[in-house]
């Protein structure tokens, strides 16, 4: 997933303000109920140590060698995060960042809605009970983790505003999310609420670790472009203060921001980086046959949202993972009709591939001769046998792989497979799902999730409209 971030400026433990440039809006500072959340001052522990000089983004910052916050290279400025968190160990805690819990405080159809998350979560439901509005909701917030405005990912923002929600004087109004991530840190909750009217803008954010509030940001001027944020220093000055973009997420911008001097500042950047590296480590997958049937061109073979170059990760997969393929091949048969020997590629003049189907002592079959249901299968029986070195998606090369959890978002996660396929991508799913290193939040119907929750391991979340 592209990101498109602005850096923001050096922020010292006093942070000045720059000029803003102004737009038009209301005068008052005063903020809609329905959007803003609340910004309390961080709790503060005393402390001693002063507060370092800042570090402009785009340097890596090492005080006393524990400083783990870079900027991309080619001043991107997104943060990366790097294992090895300062805050201190929780017993029994989850060793690799993984979003445990969304809430939707206030999100088109949805509203006071929790939902944990395993390590296979399900959300079945009638039409109409928010079965996608539950994963759009988690693509979101794992697209403003990575980085991206608020304008990208939610180009139409007023869809996800409840129809119940009444603007202000000022004709306001907005929706509020959430989600607790895991990891070594603990439970970390981040809780944001955002303006969609009169113009979008996030104007409440609130990140908090075992009840301590460690970041807060609250609009303060509606004619600024900023909000104004709070984060726990616990030195001798106990908090900063500084001002943040309004259409990024502050929690991803900390790491760039604060240097890790303090036991406060440490507790901060450890939560942060959870929290990002828990919501990047996500890839939607949304197959779609009619793009996966034509020959196509040889390339690095990253595996893409729609799957239209299946050919092309094949290719990849039978010269450079032949465990992974030959597994891959050995699932086939149970999705696929006729029985399978293995799967193949063809070269094709023009520098294109095609794949194929083994027979056996029959001919090959094209996948272009397969149905739906058998390409939707194998393509995410591939994309659970593989893994973020494969997808297209923006990879946390920063953190060893071992050290990560990735989730894979598939909504419609049936559509068009028969019981049997059904019964073997789930299988195979609680497979791959038990050593930890791979999670999946899907949508399916009412079929399926009468099969999953028989199925040990696998949660079912029952929505209704």
């Amino acid at each position: 997933m592209p990101a498109s971030t602005r850096t923001p400026a050096p922020a010292t433990a006093r942070a000045t303000a720059p000029t803003p440039t102004r737009r038009p809006g209301p005068a008052s500072a005063r903020t809609s109920a329905s959007t803003t959340a609340p910004a309390p001052t961080p709790t503060t522990t005393p402390g001693s140590t002063r507060t370092p000089a800042p570090t402009p983004p785009g340097r890596e910052t090492r005080p006393g060698g524990e400083g783990r916050a870079v900027a991309r290279p080619g001043g991107g400025g997104r943060p990366v995060a790097r294992p090895g968190g300062e805050a201190p160990a929780v017993a029994g805690a989850i060793a690799r960042p993984v979003v445990s819990e969304l809430r939707l405080s206030a999100y088109a159809g949805r509203r006071r809605a929790v939902h944990p998350l395993g390590p296979v979560t399900l959300f079945a439901g009638p039409s109409g009970s928010g079965k996608s509005t539950v994963l759009h909701a988690y693509e979101a917030l794992a697209r403003l983790g990575a980085g991206e405005p608020l304008g990208e990912v939610f180009p139409d923002p007023a869809a996800y505003v409840p129809d119940s929600a009444r603007p202000d004087a000022e004709g306001r109004r907005g929706f509020s999310l959430g989600c607790t991530v895991d990891g070594p840190a603990g439970p970390v909750r981040l809780d944001l609420a955002v303006q969609a009217e009169p113009e979008l803008r996030i104007v409440g954010e609130r990140l908090t670790r075992h009840g301590r509030t460690l970041l807060s940001t609250a609009l303060r001027d509606p004619g600024r472009t900023t909000v104004q944020a709070a984060w726990l220093t616990a030195g001798s000055t106990p908090v900063t203060r500084a001002p943040l973009p309004d259409d990024l997420l502050g929690t991803a911008l900390l790491p760039l921001r604060v240097a890790g001097a303090t036991a406060g500042q440490r507790e901060v950047l450890a939560a942060a980086e959870q929290t990002v590296v828990g919501l990047r480590s996500l890839f939607p997958c949304a197959p779609e046959p009619a793009k996966m049937r034509a020959p196509v061109p040889a390339g690095e073979g990253r595996l893409l949202r729609d799957c239209a170059n299946l050919a092309e990760v094949l290719h990849r997969t039978h010269n450079a993972c032949p465990r992974r393929h030959q597994r891959l091949a050995a699932v086939a048969t149970a999705g696929c009709a006729g029985p399978v020997t293995g799967i193949g590629v063809r070269e094709l003049p023009g520098g294109t591939v095609q794949a194929l189907l083994g027979r056996d002592a029959r001919p090959a079959t094209p996948l272009d001769r397969l149905g739906d249901g058998e390409l939707r299968y194998l393509a995410l029986a591939l994309t659970l046998l593989t893994g973020p070195g494969v997808y297209a998606m923006d990879r946390i090369a920063e953190v060893p792989e071992a050290m990560q959890c990735l989730t894979l978002l598939t909504d419609d996660l049936d559509r068009g497979l028969d019981a049997r396929q059904v019964g073997a991508l789930l299988d195979l799913t609680a497979d791959i799902t038990a050593d930890g290193h791979m999670r999946l939040v899907g949508a399916v119907g009412e079929a399926t999730a009468a099969q999953a929750r028989r199925m040990p391991g696998v949660a079912v979340v029952d929505l209704t409209s």
